[in-house]
């Protein structure tokens, strides 16, 4: 579906967004987000070993090691140091994104940094929301995760102005039913969603489920050759 028509503005009543690369730079994410967790998750999962949520973790990441042939059997240090590796090679699994924002929220909270959103987001959130478009987000980190970065940015809290967050507890994020089961919890049909992201993939699996899209190129991330969807540099120029 395309946006060259200014007349399906008029059918969007959702802007559902990605984070890395679309709000926020992906270098924070990287750069600052990754080696914290890293850091301090042996430590923390050591320490919370008896939490239930922590718990709840280990149990995926056992499942997940069992399952794909990678030990007979996995004590708490073996899960450690398979979260470190997912870590490194920024594997999308739940239990680890859930250990992430218990962390992440130790980090937000003392100040050991805060979160980065690009400037042209804020008056976009806010524009959007006098329209009474509803704002979500879509993110493979956790529900919590994306709570914290939103409510701790350079800015204020931003946090408020979404009323839905999406994690990858709906479903992965370059499959199409994942889309189709975000449209039915927003009650919208599929078409009334304008899906905000920086990655092809992800698009395609949202045009799929009948979403509108929107590619985001930062200046950081500009894409060479064809690009199959309508491409934007900022918030600025959509739905203004």
């Amino acid at each position: 579906m395309s946006l060259a028509n200014p007349n399906r503005y008029e059918s969007i009543r959702c802007v559902l967004m990605d984070i890395e690369g679309t709000t926020t730079d992906i270098e924070f994410v990287h750069s600052v987000l990754f080696p914290y967790s890293a850091q301090h998750l042996p430590q923390y999962v050591m320490d919370h070993e008896d939490d239930t949520t922590v718990q709840k973790c280990l149990l995926g990441v056992r499942q997940t090691l069992l399952d794909e042939n990678e030990v007979t059997e996995a004590h708490t240090h073996t899960c450690i140091q398979a979260l470190l590796h997912w870590i490194a090679t920024d594997r999308k699994h739940t239990a680890l994104k859930t250990l992430q924002g218990l962390i992440w929220k130790t980090g937000y909270e003392t100040g050991a940094y805060q979160s980065h959103v690009y400037p042209d987001v804020l008056p976009a959130l806010q524009r959007w929301q006098a329209k009474g478009l509803t704002l979500a987000i879509y993110s493979s980190g956790s529900v919590a995760a994306q709570q914290l970065l939103f409510g701790h940015t350079p800015h204020g809290d931003l946090a408020p102005y979404f009323s839905h967050y999406f994690d990858t507890t709906v479903g992965g994020k370059k499959e199409m039913a994942s889309y189709q089961d975000i449209a039915k919890a927003l009650a919208l049909p599929p078409e009334a969603i304008l899906f905000l992201s920086d990655m092809e993939d992800e698009l395609e699996a949202a045009e799929e489920a009948g979403f509108q899209v929107i590619q985001l190129q930062r200046d950081d991330n500009v894409i060479s050759g064809h690009v199959p969807y309508p491409v934007k540099r900022s918030f600025d120029a959509i739905l203004p």
